[in-house]
């Protein structure tokens, strides 16, 4: 599947999530960065439009950024990029804990890197959301609390779709 068709099926169709578990871990992780990118991106289109706004008022300072922002730009993306990272596979890994233990107490059978694999998928919505919501003046709380749901909404429908446990004889 390509990526286009892979984002695609995260937005829209959150019962294939249980079949994402077979995917190889390297389209997966090309698939978080992606989202990675996305997210930099934004957050340094933010930054860039941020600086001149709020360093209008401040000639020196101003005069200052103009001079390095040869280094600023580069290093700040960089940065950006580096904490996105950071941040949205801990997000992943976090979700992925809890969804482990819902498959548990939902008697499918799965591991761990299963339902990693599907939590990456479904934090998509989350990772759009937020974009979205940044310029939507709702209180973090909520936003956060909304793409949380969402997310372990999409993990849940996904852990649905996982085997049952056999029966045990005893």
């Amino acid at each position: 599947m390509t990526h286009t068709q892979l984002f695609i099926m995260s937005l829209t169709s959150p019962k294939k999530l249980g079949a994402v578990r077979f995917m190889p871990i390297g389209k997966v992780l090309q698939y978080a960065f992606l989202l990675v990118t996305i997210l930099t991106v934004f957050s340094f289109a933010r930054f860039t439009t941020g600086v001149t706004d709020s360093t209008l008022d401040m000639s020196g300072l101003m005069e200052y950024v103009e001079d390095i922002r040869f280094l600023l730009y580069p290093v700040a993306f960089i940065l950006l990029f580096i904490v996105n990272t950071l941040l949205l596979f801990a997000r992943i890994s976090l979700y992925a804990l809890v969804g482990t233990l819902f498959m548990h107490s939902m008697q499918r059978r799965g591991e761990y890197r299963n339902v990693w694999r599907t939590a990456t998928f479904a934090i998509t919505w989350a990772t759009l959301l937020s974009i979205v919501f940044e310029f939507v003046p709702i209180p973090a709380i909520i936003t956060t609390s909304i793409a949380i749901f969402i997310t372990m909404l999409f993990i849940f429908i996904g852990l649905t779709k996982y085997p049952k446990l056999p029966p045990t004889t005893k």
